[in-house]
C-alpha cells in the first residue's frame, strides 16, 4: 500500500491552484493474484521490446522523455542524479524500450524493491501508437514478468494527465482501484523541463 505520509485530507469544495502548476487526480490500483490471460498479439514486424541493463541516467531520461512527454511525465525529469542513478543501477528495477529503427516509442518499467510486491512504475505509448493493440501487448509482458517472481501484490497509479482511456485499460487488465489522491505540481512546460507545445489538451497557464 502506499505509504503513510502525513498528506491532508481535502475538504469538500473547490481551491484554488497556485498559478503556474497543474492539479491532477491520481488513482492507484492492485492485483492481489494473477488475473486470468487476455489475448495479445505479437509486437509487430521491427517493433521489438529491449531490456535495458542498468542504464546512464541521460539514456533513460531521454526514453522517458520521448515516451511521456505528450502526457506530460516530468517525476524523472527533475529527479536528481545521483537519486535516479541509484534507481537505475538496482536489479531489482527492470526497465525497457519498446524500439523501432533506433525510435523509442514506449516504455515498461517494474519495480521489486519491495519485498513480496511490484510496482509498475510506468508503462507507456507516443500517442500513435495508442489503440493499435500493442498496448495489452505490453501490459501481458508486464503482468507476465511480474507474477514471474514471489509476489503477492502487483500495484500501479495513473492519473488524469495519462490518456483519457488509462484507467480503464488498467481495470480490464486486473487491477482495482484503492486509492485516490490529488497532486498538485509546478508545470513542467514553464521552467524548460519539457517543451511548451508538449501536451496541447492540457491548458498552459502561467
Amino acid at each position: 500500500m502506499l505509504p503513510d505520509t502525513g498528506i491532508p485530507t481535502l475538504a469538500p469544495g473547490y481551491a484554488v491552484v497556485p498559478p503556474g502548476h497543474l492539479a491532477t487526480v491520481v488513482t492507484s490500483l492492485e492485483m492481489l493474484r494473477p488475473p486470468p490471460p487476455r489475448p495479445g498479439r505479437p509486437f509487430p514486424s521491427g517493433l521489438r521490446l529491449e531490456l535495458l541493463d542498468r542504464p546512464e541516467p541521460e539514456t533513460y531520461r531521454t526514453l522517458f522523455r520521448d515516451v511521456g512527454a505528450d502526457w506530460l511525465w516530468f517525476s524523472r525529469l527533475t529527479l536528481a542524479d545521483g537519486a535516479l542513478a541509484a534507481i537505475l543501477a538496482d536489479r531489482e528495477v527492470e526497465i525497457f524500450a519498446l524500439r523501432q529503427d533506433g525510435r523509442n516509442l514506449g516504455m515498461l518499467e517494474l519495480d521489486f524493491r519491495q519485498p513480496g510486491a511490484c510496482e509498475l512504475v510506468f508503462l507507456g505509448l507516443i500517442g500513435s501508437l495508442v489503440g493499435t493493440g500493442i498496448g495489452r501487448t505490453l501490459m501481458n509482458t508486464a503482468i507476465s514478468r511480474a507474477w514471474a517472481r514471489p509476489i503477492t501484490r502487483f500495484w500501479v497509479h495513473t492519473c488524469t494527465l495519462d490518456h483519457p482511456g488509462a484507467l480503464a485499460f488498467y481495470r480490464r487488465s486486473g487491477f482495482d482501484p484503492f486509492a485516490v489522491h490529488v497532486e498538485i505540481a509546478p508545470d513542467p512546460r514553464l521552467d524548460g523541463t519539457l517543451p511548451r507545445d508538449c501536451a496541447p489538451h492540457v491548458p498552459l497557464l502561467g
